[in-house]
């Protein structure tokens, strides 16, 4: 028997493993989800490269990472509201949550996304048995003819820019991460860590690497207000489950992120508050969480992992085996809750505390880290890939349309068949 396949164990009972994993798994995703410009696909990369030398069953240590990817999708929105916050002469051109920020309003803003995560998920549990058999039923066909289906979606997303400048930006900035794809996906580079491979510096280069160089000209974030909401139940319930029906569509997708069920809830949304900052929020929160959820799901039926934290369930936690659904379902329940209580205690505090920290040096510091991960998973190789990364991920700010199209750099091989 190879000595590396034998994982080690801890003398406790299941429910207590079980349960400290858990705990685990919930600290090491809040420690992700409040350090910016780590996407939770990196970070699930990384846990599952030890995974396998974790002393725990399989159940368990599938349930820590598991745990921890919910937990971030609950905290990465709180560096986002607190870094790269604009001065009041550009808030509106900035992002919806930096809009609130800027209006005193991010307290509430963390609340608002809290409240869209949590009853995403409860909106998810139950929607997931139904919409699993559906898509069961119907992904022969979608696999068939998944490049077109795919097309469909990038031409959606296109079509929810506010103007026809804004769209055709967006496409170039989709083919220009669709040909850096192409280029390097397919690269397998000596590295420290052999799992991952240019996953994990592209996502850094594209997605964390600009936000990071952008909040070096933060403005810092003002004094806030209290945290009273302003959208009714009714109404933060309605665009809750308008994300949770968006993470539902994308979550049995390959190639088709969170972000992309962020955009795609928004015509469900109704533009309540006149602005749609609020309605964002609880919207794009809810379809980043739900959509580990119905991704566990397909994991379990269709036998694929669709997100990076289900790929790092499989290859670190091993996989999804018979018997172990419920307690990862009673492990989403922990981590959603978990999430949800943490932002309200985490999150005032952050926003004062990073909000008037030195911008440049905690930018640096986690660029620093990011090429660090990169060099990790794909050795020197990777540092380049996420340096080229990094410069086409600044393009669609620059052009003034949305991030999500960058996630041509999976979405446009799949189309192209490469």
């Amino acid at each position: 028997m190879d000595p590396l396949s034998v994982r080690p164990t801890l003398a406790l009972a299941p429910t207590a493993e079980l349960l400290l994993f858990v705990a685990c798994g919930v600290s090491l995703g809040t420690a992700s989800g409040l350090v910016p410009g780590v996407h939770a696909n990196n970070f699930a990369l990384l846990l599952a490269a030890v995974g396998p030398t974790l002393p725990g069953s399989q159940t368990a240590v599938g349930a820590a990472i598991l745990a921890a990817g919910i937990v971030h999708t609950f905290l990465d929105v709180v560096p986002a509201l607190a870094l790269g916050v604009p001065g009041p002469a550009m808030a509106a051109t900035a992002l919806p949550g930096h809009r609130l920020v800027v209006a005193g309003r991010g307290r509430e803003a963390l609340r608002l996304s809290a409240l869209g995560s949590v009853l995403a998920v409860a909106l998810a549990v139950p929607l997931a048995l139904p919409v699993t058999w559906l898509m069961t039923e119907a992904y022969p066909l979608v696999r068939a003819y998944l490049p077109a289906v795919l097309a469909v979606v990038v031409l959606v997303l296109l079509a929810t820019e506010p103007s026809r400048r804004a769209a055709l930006a967006g496409a170039f900035c989709f083919a220009l991460a669709a040909l850096l794809g192409v280029s390097t996906l397919d690269l397998e580079p000596e590295a420290p860590l052999a799992l991952g491979g240019m996953l994990a510096p592209l996502f850094s280069g594209l997605f964390g690497a600009p936000v990071l160089l952008d909040a070096f000209d933060g403005a810092g974030v003002p004094p806030q207000d209290d945290a009273t909401l302003t959208l009714s139940g009714r109404e933060i319930g309605r665009t809750a489950g308008a994300g949770s029906v968006a993470g539902a569509f994308v979550g049995y997708l390959p190639g088709v992120s969170a972000a992309v069920a962020s955009v795609l809830s928004l015509p469900l949304v109704p533009n309540i508050d006149g602005e749609g900052a609020r309605e964002f929020l609880v919207a794009s929160s809810g379809a980043n969480t739900s959509n580990t959820v119905f991704a566990l799901f397909a994991l379990v039926t269709l036998g694929t992992p669709r997100t990076g934290v289900m790929v790092a369930l499989e290859d670190g936690g091993g996989g999804v085996g018979e018997g172990t659904l419920p307690a990862l379902l009673a492990t989403t329940a922990v981590a959603a809750l978990s999430g949800f209580a943490l932002v309200v205690l985490v999150g005032d505090g952050y926003l004062r505390v990073v909000g008037r920290a030195n911008y440049a040096m905690i930018s640096a510091t986690v660029l620093a880290l990011l090429v660090a991960l990169s060099w990790s998973f794909a050795g020197l190789v990777g540092v380049g890939v996420f340096l080229v990364a990094a410069l086409v991920g600044l393009v669609p700010v620059r052009l003034r349309t949305r991030r999500v199209h960058l996630m041509g750099v999976l979405v446009g091989p799949l189309i192209l068949g490469v």
